[in-house]
């Protein structure tokens, strides 16, 4: 697998993305990509993969460590550093230049596109209504301790309710507690916000002090819509440290609700992620259908000869994009011929089968980075492990051509 990565191109493009203001890089960029695809090839958090460099003679080959620097290795906290540097460019920039290398070389073929989307959750717990409150004391507090203000609520009175809300078991009390907890986050919330229009500190630490109060703003409105009997609230916060999350119905039985953003994702019939892009929300899927099908055509610098998707899909425009594909089937048999139905039918099922391997097995279960730019982060890394794993899948098994070898100089 270290042959046909080519390391050197993403060094260079991955350097503009560092500047003398951000300080000197300890650890070489060739080294860096590396941990972070072993990474995601192995599912392992920051701490276990520089404790696996250290302890792995396979991995130190990989990474390019050399033996003297091993002792003295980075901090697993440089690695958080180093994706912000990196950010969604930088990721974008290893992900292509895999992909690249293997369209090129004729290893992933673009005949057929099968779409579909999917939920990328959240590391987040089940939210609820009094638990967000409480969970905006909590942010309210930090606030208070970190600049050395006195509490401006009654702490205990609070933590006090708190057990007593986790304790009834009585569910026709719940809208009280509800009521109540609203009552004391109200009073403290106008007071917060009078500290926060006269705080006076560095310009970054004022930036970050008023995005508290507009996503406390935020929570104390959609309360307050909740408590006035709305049921449907547009852009819902379910997290206060993942304020991208949203609510997410994928027409599952279980779990019937996700949280987090939305994956749209194209295959190739081989099994390779073409493209793969996110979402706040859950956007319509047959507004989606005509970006994702002009993504893989640009990518693949060619248009497939199949494009496969679900009823969701299905819209009359939908039914001619891409434009000059021979084949597009969305949900029905009826929209191919019938000596394509076969082919159609079985690539939908594969479908959900590659998106399957992808949350189980490759990460996309979960996203543990923060924000909407870390779990697109957190894709990109993932999408180039799943892509990499797919590539040994079939050199193991003899299915890439020796013509394709050649061209990335695994046969002589």
């Amino acid at each position: 697998m270290r042959k046909i990565i080519p390391w050197q191109r993403i060094i260079d493009l991955l350097v503009p993305y560092y500047n003398d203001k951000q300080g000197r890089i300890g650890t070489p960029l060739r080294t860096i990509v590396a941990i972070f695809m072993v990474a995601k090839l192995r599912l392992l958090s920051d701490r276990v993969v520089i404790d696996q460099v250290k302890e792995n003679r396979y991995i130190q080959y990989f990474c390019n460590v050399p033996d003297k620097s091993v002792n003295k290795f980075m901090h697993p906290s440089n690695l958080i550093k180093l994706r912000k540097r990196f950010g969604v460019k930088g990721m974008e920039v290893i992900e292509s230049s895999i992909f690249n290398v293997l369209r090129v070389a004729g290893v992933i073929n673009g005949d057929s596109m099968l779409i579909d989307s999917t939920v990328l959750p959240n590391n987040i717990i089940y939210p609820t209504d009094i638990g967000l409150i409480f969970k905006a004391f909590g942010k309210m507090k930090q606030f208070a301790e970190r600049y050395h203000i006195d509490f401006w609520w009654d702490e205990q009175y609070l933590q006090k309710l708190w057990r007593e809300y986790n304790l009834n078991k009585k569910k026709d009390e719940i809208f009280r507690y509800f009521f109540e907890f609203m009552s004391i986050f109200a009073d403290a919330f106008k007071i917060f916000e009078e500290i926060v229009q006269n705080f006076e500190a560095s310009d970054k630490e004022v930036e970050k002090a008023r995005q508290l109060l507009d996503l406390l703003s935020l929570l104390k409105k959609q309360s307050e819509q909740k408590l006035e009997g709305e049921k449907h609230i547009e852009n819902r916060i379910v997290s206060l440290d993942e304020p991208d999350a949203r609510p997410i119905k994928k027409g599952k039985k279980h779990p019937d609700c996700e949280f987090g953003t939305t994956l749209e994702i194209s295959f190739n019939r081989q099994g390779f992620m073409v493209t793969m892009e996110n979402f706040i929300g859950k956007p319509n899927d047959k507004i989606l259908w005509p970006k994702t099908a002009g993504l893989f055509e640009e990518r693949m610098k060619g248009l497939p000869e199949h494009a496969i998707g679900d009823n969701g899909y299905r819209s009359r425009i939908n039914r001619k994009i891409p434009e000059g594909t021979l084949h597009i089937f969305l949900g029905k048999s009826s929209d191919v011929c019938e000596e394509k139905r076969d082919f159609c039918r079985k690539a939908r099922s594969a479908t959900e089968g590659f998106i399957a391997v992808a949350k189980n097995i490759r990460g996309f279960g979960r996203s543990l980075y923060r924000g909407f730019d870390g779990d697109r982060i957190w894709s990109l890394l993932c999408q180039t492990a799943y892509n990499l794993k797919k590539f040994l899948q079939l050199y193991n098994d003899e299915e890439i051509s020796e013509e394709s070898l050649m061209k990335m100089g695994l046969l002589g």
